[in-house]
């Protein structure tokens, strides 16, 4: 693995969407590429982790808050 695929790669562990024969091969080239690796894994989390962070919340349907509610109320009322 060359250190493009490495990074190609670093992208899709970092979100946990690595397979389990990809995993290993990855987890090989992350030692074989050592800080360099280590520093490009860990500007990947801090990108993941950013975008992560500037996503708005999705907005409830109002169907989900209306089975929210009488469930509530089925509480409250037992």
């Amino acid at each position: 693995m060359n250190f493009s695929e490495f990074q190609n790669q670093a992208r899709l562990y970092v979100i946990g969407a690595l397979e389990p024969e990809e995993l290993e091969e990855f987890e090989n080239a992350r030692t074989k590429f050592g800080k360099k690796g280590e520093d490009f894994i860990t500007k990947c989390y801090a990108l993941h982790e950013a975008f992560a962070l500037s996503l708005r919340p999705a907005k409830a349907s109002a169907t989900i808050k209306e089975k929210l509610m009488s469930m509530v109320k089925a509480k409250k009322e037992a």
